[in-house]
C-alpha cells in the first residue's frame, strides 16, 4: 500500500483526490491548514482507517515519522478575492515556503512530488492556445502577482531541486476546473455564476463577455493528476491539463441561466486588471504521452456542478 501525502487536501481539488485515492486502497495523509478548504469536504473518508487529517500550515515544515511514497502539492489560496485581498501575502508565501518544506520532506523519502501548477503562469497570454513551452506574460507587481509569480516560483524550485538534487518532480499546470466540492463564495466564474442563478440575483460578467475560457470537469483533471504522479519516474512535465473546448464567458451564462429556473438576468461590470483575455490549453502533449483528453462536456459537467450546489444553497444565501 502506497502512503501518499496531499497538501491543500480540504480544498475543493485536493478533496475530490484524496477521496479517490482512498477509494483506490492508498494510505492518504491529508494536510490543510482549511484557511479556504473545508472539513466538509472530506467527511465520506474522515473514518476510514487510512486515511488520517493533519492540520498544518506548509509554510512551516512537516514532522512525519512514517514513509511517505508520493506527495501531491496542492496547497495554495486559488480563490481570487483570496489572494487578491487578505491572503496576497499568505499566497505567495504557500507557493514559496511551501514549497520548498514539500520538496525537502520529498528528498528525505526519496518521494515523488507533484506540483499543482496553474494556468495563469502563462498570464495574459500573447499566443493561443497555450502550449507548455510558452513563458508567459505575467504582470510581476499587478494585483494577482502573489498568484501567478507564486506558482511560476515553484515551478523554478521544482525544477532546481529535480537538477541539483535529485528529487523526483512533476509539474502540471492546472486549466479553470470545476465541479462538485468548489467554494460557494470563491470568486471563481463557474461558482459565481451558479450561485447568483440560484439564488435568483444578478449574473456578474466583468468586461463585455467576450474573454475566453476553457472549463475542466473535475474528475478529468483528477483522472490526468493521477496519470502525471505515476508516470516513470524520470519525466517532469510540465503538462496542461484542462479542456480544449473554448467557451466565452457570456457563453458560460447563457448556458447556467438555461439551465436554472431563475429570473436572474446578465449584468456587465469594469474588467479587472491583469484579467486574460483568452485563456486556451494545448493538450497535445496530455494526449500524446497519457492517452488523456477531457470525457465530459461542459453541459453534464454544469448539470452536476449546479445540483451539488443546490444541496448547499443555505451555505450562501444572503
Amino acid at each position: 500500500m502506497k502512503t501518499i501525502l496531499v497538501t491543500g487536501g480540504t480544498g475543493f481539488i485536493g478533496s475530490n483526490l484524496c477521496i479517490r485515492l482512498v477509494r483506490e486502497g492508498s494510505r492518504v495523509l491529508c494536510v490543510d491548514n482549511n484557511y479556504t478548504g473545508s472539513l466538509d469536504n472530506i467527511a465520506e473518508i474522515a473514518e476510514d482507517p487510512n486515511f488520517q487529517f493533519i492540520l498544518h500550515d506548509i509554510c512551516e515544515p512537516l514532522q512525519i515519522e512514517e514513509k511517505i511514497d508520493q506527495i501531491y502539492n496542492l496547497a495554495c489560496p486559488a480563490s481570487p478575492p483570496a489572494y487578491q485581498g487578505k491572503y496576497a501575502i499568505r499566497t505567495t508565501k504557500t507557493c514559496v515556503l511551501g514549497a520548498l518544506n514539500m520538496l525537502e520532506l520529498a528528498k528525505k523519502n526519496n518521494a515523488v512530488i507533484l506540483q499543482a501548477s496553474t494556468s495563469e503562469v502563462y498570464g495574459d497570454s500573447l499566443v493561443h492556445p497555450q502550449g507548455e513551452s510558452y513563458r508567459g506574460n505575467v504582470n510581476p507587481i499587478g494585483v494577482r502577482a502573489c498568484y501567478d509569480e507564486g506558482k511560476r516560483c515553484a515551478e523554478s524550485l521544482f525544477f532546481d531541486y529535480h537538477r541539483q538534487e535529485g528529487v523526483a518532480i512533476k509539474v502540471v499546470r492546472i486549466f479553470n476546473t470545476y465541479g462538485p466540492k468548489m467554494n460557494p463564495n470563491d470568486g471563481r466564474v463557474v461558482s459565481n455564476f451558479i450561485c447568483q442563478a440560484l439564488l435568483g440575483k444578478d449574473i456578474t460578467i466583468y468586461g463585455d463577455g467576450l474573454q475566453t475560457r476553457s472549463f475542466c470537469y473535475l474528475d478529468d483533471t483528477v483522472e490526468l493528476i493521477i496519470r502525471i504522479m505515476n508516470s516513470e519516474r524520470s519525466f517532469t512535465g510540465p503538462v496542461n491539463t484542462g479542456n480544449p473546448g473554448e467557451f466565452t464567458v457570456k457563453e458560460l451564462a447563457e448556458q447556467v441561466l438555461a439551465k436554472v429556473q431563475t429570473s436572474s438576468k446578465i449584468v456587465y461590470k469594469d474588467l479587472p486588471a491583469d484579467d486574460p483575455c483568452k485563456r486556451c490549453p494545448d493538450i497535445s502533449l496530455a494526449m500524446e504521452k497519457f492517452g488523456w483528453k477531457p470525457t465530459v462536456k461542459l453541459s453534464e459537467g454544469l448539470d452536476k456542478t449546479i445540483e451539488y450546489f443546490k444541496t448547499r444553497i443555505q451555505e450562501y444565501r444572503g
